[in-house]
């Protein structure tokens, strides 16, 4: 039995992939839950489960075979993939190789975007097959790319103004890109790309999120939504605390809300009721069986009930999962999603 004391959000008639996305967002009534992984699945997963009967194909035919929505995503990145410098590993960013920013900075706002990917993309959600993603890095990402994990956390300190020409860069860039999609369709959602939290909460201050990141949210989310474009931040680790701030920015969403980082969808949608959440489903569970994924639905059930809610893997189904308990995931994400609005 299905449990949960919350009323069901009404079930409405049929939908595609990107009206059951918005609908979902506002608020309004929809006729089951999206399904979706919304982050690729492990390499390691997928070989897997090759070995264990799973058809070869890319992430929209992987998506089909197991029945899931489909979110077309377009990557960016803040360098220009023809930067003649490169990072020698995560984390060590591309100014521990290259002479100085000067040099790096005709690659930084530089990358061009995928026209004919989105154009696949907004051929798929015309024909209901897909919501259109596109992914940008966010103003503490982006520059962490170009600096490196230490030297762009001690930046906030000594280095501020390198901070803001990074951003205004970044900034001003996505606002060209924005122009220049205008005429080839409407992207459903964006994500900027963050990682600004670990299991103790955000790595800066709210006066340095105020300083130094707000100024470029302010410039770039309202032409966002301007557009009818959503407005979510991928961001890892205990989001709780930083959720305001984003808020404060115009931001509508974030995802992933990783259960082992100690995040409460019920506090989360307690304090930010019009916000839309993704994620939360703790991948701990999956490789436990049915009943642990059953009882972590079951966990989640008054949130789906609460609306503005899509459940999803908490990251990246990892490859302990095997493809039998991926199937059975995927079935009960099927069931919840209809349970939670009838």
């Amino acid at each position: 039995m299905l449990a949960g004391g919350e009323p069901a959000m009404p079930a409405a008639a049929a939908m595609s992939v990107s009206e059951r996305f918005h609908a979902v967002c506002d608020g309004r009534a929809v006729d089951r839950l999206p399904m979706v992984e919304w982050a690729s699945w492990w390499d390691q997963a997928i070989a897997r489960w090759h070995g264990e009967g799973l058809p070869a194909g890319d992430r929209y035919a992987i998506n089909r075979h197991f029945g899931l929505d489909h979110w077309h995503q377009t990557w960016t990145c803040a360098l220009n993939w023809e930067c003649p410098w490169k990072a020698p590993h995560h984390g060590a960013g591309v100014l521990g190789v290259a002479p100085s920013y000067d040099a790096v900075e005709p690659y930084v706002g530089a990358w061009r975007i995928d026209r004919d990917g989105l154009r696949h993309g907004f051929a798929m959600q015309q024909a209901g097959e897909a919501a259109v993603w596109l992914t940008l890095p966010g103003f503490f990402w982006g520059a962490r790319d170009i600096l490196g994990i230490e030297r762009h956390l001690m930046a906030f300190h000594d280095e501020p103004e390198l901070l803001h020409r990074i951003n205004d860069r970044l900034a001003a860039w996505m606002l060209r890109c924005l122009d220049e999609i205008d005429g080839l369709g409407r992207i459903d959602f964006v994500t900027f790309a963050e990682d600004l939290s670990y299991n103790h909460g955000p790595m800066l201050s709210k006066k340095s999120f105020d300083a130094v990141l707000l100024p470029y949210y302010r410039r770039v989310v309202p032409a966002l939504r301007a557009r009818g474009i959503r407005v979510l931040v991928d961001s890892d680790g205990d989001i709780t605390r930083c959720a305001p701030w984003f808020a404060a920015a115009g931001v509508e969403g974030i995802l992933p809300l990783e259960r082992q980082a100690g995040v409460d969808i019920d506090v989360l949608q307690r304090d930010h009721p019009a916000m839309t959440f993704v994620g939360h489903f703790d991948k701990m569970t999956m490789p436990q069986g049915e009943a642990a994924m059953r009882a972590e639905f079951e966990r989640l059930l008054p949130a789906m009930r609460r609306g503005r809610f899509i459940p999803s893997v908490d990251h990246q189904t990892p490859p302990g999962v095997s493809l039998v308990q991926y199937r059975d995931y995927v079935r009960l994400l099927g069931e919840y999603a209809r349970h939670a609005v009838t």
